[in-house]
């Protein structure tokens, strides 16, 4: 690292001590997820993507440019820009990207079909927190 300190120098000691869960963290990252997830389904020129998003959050366009530039970084999504005016640019699924979205989609419909499993639990633990703190 660099006396600088700057985020690149962060970034890269990051990276040398635990690849594996930084990209874990990108895949993972709340507009990591919605991004991959819609991406599945087609490319997305930036807006329509941020309209899709926007369906179940309401996300930034600098925090969806940045995590585009991260998950292109990684690998995951491949930027097409196109000289023509207006600009036009398509965001769009690397092979690596969409074996990771099918990976995290899985996940996403594992927890909406158990998510009456999940609040069920909520309560039990809830309720005994509750009854052991009126214990003590």
């Amino acid at each position: 690292m660099t006396v600088s300190g700057g985020a690149a120098d962060r970034r890269q000691a990051a990276e040398a001590l635990c690849p594996y869960r930084l990209v874990l963290e990108h895949v993972t990252s709340r507009w990591g997820v919605l991004v991959l997830i819609e991406l599945l389904d087609r490319p997305h020129r930036f807006s329509e993507l941020r309209r899709a998003i926007g369906r179940t959050a309401r996300v930034s366009e600098k925090m969806l440019t940045q995590t585009l530039q991260t998950l292109e970084r990684d690998g995951l999504v491949h930027r097409d820009a196109k000289p023509v005016i207006p600009p036009r640019v398509d965001y769009s699924l690397t092979d690596l990207g969409r074996e990771a979205a099918e990976q995290v989609r899985a996940l996403a419909l594992w927890t909406h079909d158990r998510m009456a499993d999940v609040e069920k639990a909520r309560r039990a633990y809830d309720e005994a927190r509750a009854l052991s703190a009126r214990a003590s």
